[in-house]
């Protein structure tokens, strides 16, 4: 585990009856118990980089049968979605990296859904290694999604969304499905990117059995 990784995914802060993941953490390595944390056990909605937590909560309020956590590095976004997510039992939230808490924190076949919603592009070639979907991330979501669970990914970056969709056709833990977007809430990246005429391109993976 680089150094690096845990600087940035260690940061607590204080929200008094706020709905975050236990605000007291010492261990930056012991999975989470997803049981524990919702009081129930429910399918699990993981939105990585949830913002101002707009998206979950609309998500959390048409599914109150499934639980969802919320994961954002950001203070002012995690604040902004703590306020949101007050009144809603079913929705957590975890100030964190997202890329860490899926390797180091998420426990193995507990997820039955990611979202990653426009995610930072780092249009630049020389930007390219800090874009969250690596061929090692992508492992890791496969590791904590349960079998046929999905993942659904938006990018208004055409170029961010062949590259993942080739390492996805490269992933054999992977399916590529036909997207199911028209019941998701819409989130304000994507409010303002269709107001700009941009075209939002979806991929939906499915975790499948490698085939041995």
């Amino acid at each position: 585990m680089r150094a690096v990784e845990v600087e940035s995914a260690h940061r607590p802060e204080s929200f008094r009856d706020a709905p975050l993941i236990p605000q007291g953490r010492d261990s930056l390595t012991d999975r989470l118990d997803p049981k524990n944390i919702f009081g129930r056990k429910a399918p699990l909605h993981v939105d990585l980089g949830c913002g101002d937590g707009s998206f979950i909560c609309a998500l959390a309020q048409r599914m109150p049968a499934k639980n969802f956590l919320g994961i954002e590095r950001l203070l002012g976004r995690i604040r902004s979605a703590a306020r949101k997510a007050a009144s809603l039992p079913n929705v957590r939230l975890l100030r964190m990296e997202s890329s860490y808490a899926v390797r180091y924190l998420l426990p193995a076949e507990s997820v039955e859904t990611f979202y990653l919603l426009f995610p930072d592009p780092w249009p630049k070639r020389r930007h390219w290694r800090r874009r969250i979907v690596t061929e090692d991330f992508l492992s890791a979501i496969s590791q904590a999604l349960v079998e046929n669970g999905t993942f659904r990914i938006a990018t208004d970056q055409r170029e961010y969304f062949e590259k993942m969709k080739e390492m996805a056709r490269a992933n054999s833990n992977f399916a590529i499905i036909e997207p199911t977007v028209a019941d998701l809430p819409l989130t304000k990246f994507e409010k303002t990117f269709r107001a700009q005429g941009a075209s939002i391109h979806w991929l939906e993976l499915r975790k499948v059995s490698p085939v041995r």
